[in-house]
């Protein structure tokens, strides 16, 4: 019979972030421990739509219609972590992030280290939001930043990309 794996091979390396309530928007992600700089923190999982579905959905939330769970592929895509996803949702925006998404090859979603980050720091990256319609002020006050980065543009908006 094989020997039980020490307690200490069980918690060797445990996630190295957990969920809990955030000073900027609802639950956040936050370090367990200290995460270099470029290091994988955890993959953005869940249902993968087309983007006319996603444009279909529901508010997911219809107290706050303009929180969202949705992550735009390159190949048009969509990963609804709405539906099956993990923790990576309830990482929250910031104009001045610790965190930045990346695609592989696959069209799978990483969220890695910019920079090396503390135990305690909440993890955030640029959501970059690529909405349709013209951007007025009140759909970028819609959308508003609550990062608090002295450098803050406002809104999760990417100001430079346009969707039709």
């Amino acid at each position: 019979m094989p020997a039980k794996p020490s307690t200490a091979a069980k918690t060797r390396n445990p996630r190295p972030y957990a969920v809990r309530h955030s000073p900027i928007h609802g639950r956040g992600v936050f370090a367990t421990r200290t995460i270099r700089k470029g290091a994988d923190i955890v993959e953005y999982r869940g249902k993968r739509i087309t983007m006319e579905a996603a444009d279909d959905l529901p508010d997911s939330d219809p107290d706050n219609p303009f929180h969202t769970f949705l992550f735009e592929l390159s190949d048009g895509r969509v990963i609804d972590a709405g539906q099956r996803g993990n923790a990576a949702r309830w990482i929250n925006h910031s104009c001045r992030p610790n965190c930045e998404p990346y695609e592989d090859d696959d069209c799978r979603v990483f969220i890695a280290a910019k920079r090396t980050i503390r135990a305690g720091e909440e993890l955030s990256y640029d959501y970059k939001l690529n909405v349709p319609g013209r951007r007025t002020a009140r759909l970028l006050a819609d959308y508003a930043c609550r990062c608090g980065s002295p450098r803050c543009r406002g809104t999760m908006i990417d100001l430079r990309k346009k969707r039709r």
